[in-house]
C-alpha cells in the first residue's frame, strides 16, 4: 500500500512544475512576444511596402490580378535610375543634408547655452523662462510660418536654403533647451563648485566638465533636431519655390506627381533613399540616445 500511495504522489510532484512551466511560458508568449510581433509587423510593413514598390516594374505595380502585390517577380532599377539621373534628386538630397546639419548645429549651440544658463546660473525667474521656452515649442508651425514668411521676404531670403537654416531653429531650440535642462539637472552640481573654488570660469566649466558629461543628452537632442529638420515639410514648401532648391520631402511630392499621375515607383524610391541617412545617423548613436533616456551621472 505504501509503495502504491507514494507513486501517485511522486507523479503529482513531477507534473506540477511542468504545468507551472507551461503556464508561465504561455503567459510570457501572450504578454510579450505576441504584442512585440504585432508591433514589429505594423512598424516595418510600410518600409517593406516602400522597398518592394521601389524595385517593382510598372507592369507589376498596376496589375495585381496576375502579380502578387506583396512580392517582386522581376526586380528592376528603372525607378532608381530615373530618380538619380532623370531628376535633380542628388541636389535635393544635398540641400536637405546641408540644411539639416546647419540647423542642428545652430540649435544645439543655442540650446546648450540657454539650458546651462537657466539651470546653473540660477537668476531670478529662471524657472519661468524655461517653462516659457517649452511652451513656445507647443505653438503649431502652421501658425508661425505666416509671420516668419513676412520676415523671410523682408530679409530677401525667399527661395534660398539659408531661409530654412534660420527658420528651423525656431521650433528646434525650445525642445532641445527643455531636454538639456533636464539633463544638466541630473549632473552633480558639486563638480562645478569644486571647479569654481579652483578658479575656473563658467565657460571653462561648461567646456571641460559639463559638456563631456552631457554627451548622451547632446546626442539625443542632435538626433531629434536632425530628424525633424530632415522631415520638415511646411516651411520647406512655403519658403522654397525653385525646383533645384527644394528639400527631399517637398521635392518628391511636387516634382514626381504630374497632374493626377503618380509615379509610384520613383516616389517610393525617393522616400527609401531619403530615409537612409536618418537611419544611418541614428544607428551610430543609438547607445548614447538610450543612455540619455535612462539617466545621466549618478552622485
Amino acid at each position: 500500500m505504501s509503495a502504491s500511495t507514494e507513486a501517485p504522489q511522486t507523479n503529482a510532484a513531477t507534473a506540477q512544475p511542468e504545468t507551472m512551466t507551461w503556464d508561465s511560458r504561455s503567459r510570457r508568449m501572450v504578454t510579450i512576444y505576441v504584442p512585440l510581433a504585432c508591433f514589429l509587423i505594423i512598424l516595418l510593413f510600410p518600409f517593406y511596402w516602400m522597398t518592394i514598390t521601389a524595385f517593382k516594374p510598372n507592369a507589376e505595380l498596376y496589375d495585381y490580378n496576375t502579380h502578387n502585390p506583396f512580392w517582386i517577380t522581376s526586380p528592376t532599377l528603372d525607378h532608381i535610375r530615373l530618380l538619380l539621373f532623370g531628376t535633380a534628386y542628388p541636389r535635393w538630397l544635398m540641400t536637405t543634408m546641408i540644411v539639416s546639419v546647419c540647423a542642428t548645429f545652430l540649435s544645439l549651440l543655442s540650446s546648450t547655452l540657454a539650458a546651462y544658463a537657466i539651470q546653473r546660473l540660477r537668476f531670478k525667474g529662471s524657472q519661468y523662462v524655461g517653462l516659457g521656452i517649452y511652451l513656445a515649442y507647443l505653438v503649431p508651425p502652421s501658425i508661425l510660418f505666416i509671420p516668419l514668411a513676412t520676415m523671410v521676404f523682408q530679409l530677401g531670403l525667399f527661395d534660398t536654403p539659408l531661409a530654412l537654416i534660420l527658420v528651423y531653429p525656431t521650433f528646434l531650440i525650445p525642445f532641445c533647451t527643455w531636454l538639456l535642462i533636464g539633463y544638466f539637472k541630473s549632473i552633480p552640481f558639486e563638480l562645478e563648485e569644486c571647479a569654481l573654488i579652483d578658479g575656473a570660469t563658467r565657460l571653462q566649466i561648461l567646456r571641460q566638465i559639463t559638456l563631456p558629461l552631457a554627451v548622451p543628452g547632446l546626442i539625443s537632442a542632435g538626433i531629434f533636431s536632425f530628424t525633424l529638420s530632415w522631415n520638415e515639410f511646411i516651411y520647406a514648401l512655403a519658403f522654397i519655390q525653385s525646383s533645384e532648391n527644394k528639400t527631399v520631402p517637398v521635392a518628391i511630392l511636387t516634382e514626381l506627381v504630374t497632374g493626377d499621375v503618380y509615379q509610384w515607383g520613383a516616389l517610393m524610391a525617393g522616400s527609401l533613399l531619403g530615409s537612409l541617412p536618418v537611419a544611418i545617423f541614428y544607428s551610430f548613436f543609438v547607445d548614447y540616445y538610450v543612455s540619455s533616456l535612462t539617466g545621466a551621472v549618478k552622485e
